[in-house]
């Protein structure tokens, strides 16, 4: 199912998919509709569904993968804590609510360089992924994400991600009718605080530092892949300011580079 020749009757194995997914909807085998249709498309070797839904750690409700390694560390690390500086899920928390869209068009300028892209990502033997969003709700977003590993050797075509999008809506559309009444397992009404103020407290629980509120937003956007300009931009103040915030947060750290960043924070992103 993952895997697809095209034929010369492409339009029309399209429209038998498409109206399959119509079929599906409200079914247990939606997702693999949604993929069925997606590979008369485009061919990829893995996709998965994820919720996010505000502060809550995100949900999987499907996958499918020709090499098991790609989601090997999904549950254990992924929805535990890595998905804190994915730029899919920050995407989401920026407003992104629907359309087709790829990984490395939404990343942050030094995702490449980051030790979540080195010691995490890499790892899942990706080397292009995009994803599908689709709104369950005012703070639930849904992503399809598909994949491509090293064993494939190329990336995604730009003329076929091109006539993909041609459908976002649509799937967009599809996905927000069959994923309607999901809820988060831990509760719609569970709300809880925003990941700085839990990261400031854990910080201080767990190693008595004491980050101010920038600090902790700048030590998020250093690990997400985000240059000092971008750091900058996106908050609004200086690039010299930003400077100013990561020299007070190595200091109170006791570090001097990201990758020190990295180790000391994840373990604590696991907790909040």
């Amino acid at each position: 199912m993952i895997k697809k020749n095209k034929t010369q009757a492409f339009s029309t194995q399209q429209d038998k998919a498409l109206a399959e997914m119509v079929r599906s909807l409200g079914n247990a085998n939606f997702p693999e509709a949604l993929s069925h249709f997606v590979g008369k498309v485009i061919d990829f070797d893995n996709c998965i569904v994820l919720v996010y839904h505000k502060d809550h750690h995100p949900e999987e409700l499907y996958r499918e993968s020709l090499d098991s390694l790609v989601y090997e560390k999904i549950q254990s690390h992924y929805v535990k804590a890595a998905y804190l500086l994915d730029p899919f899920y920050h995407m989401v928390r920026n407003g992104i609510q629907s359309g087709i869209h790829c990984i490395f068009d939404l990343a942050p300028d030094k995702f490449k360089q980051t030790s979540y892209f080195r010691e995490y990502y890499d790892g899942t033997t990706l080397i292009d992924e995009f994803a599908l969003f689709a709104r369950l709700g005012h703070e639930t977003t849904l992503t399809v994400c598909f994949g491509r590993e090293q064993t494939s050797g190329s990336l995604f075509s730009k003329t076929q991600l091109n006539t993909l999008k041609s459908f976002e809506s649509v799937l967009s559309a599809l996905c927000a009718q069959h994923w309607r009444s999901y809820q988060p397992k831990d509760g719609k009404n569970v709300v809880l605080p925003p990941v700085t103020q839990r990261l400031r407290v854990a910080m201080k629980n767990q190693h008595n530092i004491s980050l101010s509120p920038r600090q902790a937003e700048v030590a998020l956007y250093i690990l997400q892949g985000h240059s000092s300009l971008s750091i900058s931009l996106n908050l609004n103040i200086s690039k010299e300011t930003v400077k100013v915030f990561r020299r007070q947060l190595y200091s109170k750290c006791n570090i001097s580079s990201q990758a020190e960043l990295f180790a000391l924070l994840m373990p604590i992103f696991s907790m909040l």
